[in-house]
């Protein structure tokens, strides 16, 4: 028996063997991508703007099948978008999934900053109780009470 290769079309078949329409993007698929360090520093190069994926590939010390791997993962978040110019494929960011990620985050922002505000105004007010007793009994050694005579 030989060995058949078989590609998959990035879009899926329906049970009545029509193309299903291509995946919306998932927050899932945003975080699992942006979980990489690789990946973020991607994302990062593509910050300045539209590259070709050689470029892409030149500026990390990993090889470049692995920075092509990296390149799908980003592409299946919708993180990134591609377009052939040519034999290049040029890459460029795709700011729409992280915005679910940001309101996501906005949630745990708001959090942090009600805390740490909590905690501020505790701080100054133990900080208040203490300058406060400090001026009513001096710790001073040099200072000697009066008694009456």
């Amino acid at each position: 028996m030989r060995y058949r290769s078989v590609t998959y079309s990035a879009r899926a078949r329906s049970r009545s063997g029509a193309l299903a329409a291509p995946s919306a993007p998932r927050p899932d698929a945003a975080f699992s991508a942006l979980a990489d360090p690789t990946r973020r520093a991607v994302l990062d190069l593509l910050r300045s703007g539209t590259q070709p994926a050689g470029d892409i590939a030149r500026a990390f010390t990993v090889s470049r099948p692995a920075i092509s791997k990296h390149l799908k993962i980003l592409r299946r978040a919708h993180l990134v978008e591609e377009r052939r110019e040519g034999r290049h494929r040029m890459y460029h960011l795709n700011p729409e999934p992280l915005k679910a990620v940001d309101s996501w985050l906005n949630q745990y922002r708001q959090f942090w900053t009600a805390s740490l505000n909590n905690l501020k105004a505790f701080v100054e007010t133990e900080y208040e109780k203490e300058t406060r007793a400090e001026s009513k009994s001096p710790k001073n050694p040099n200072f000697t009470e009066e008694k009456p005579k």
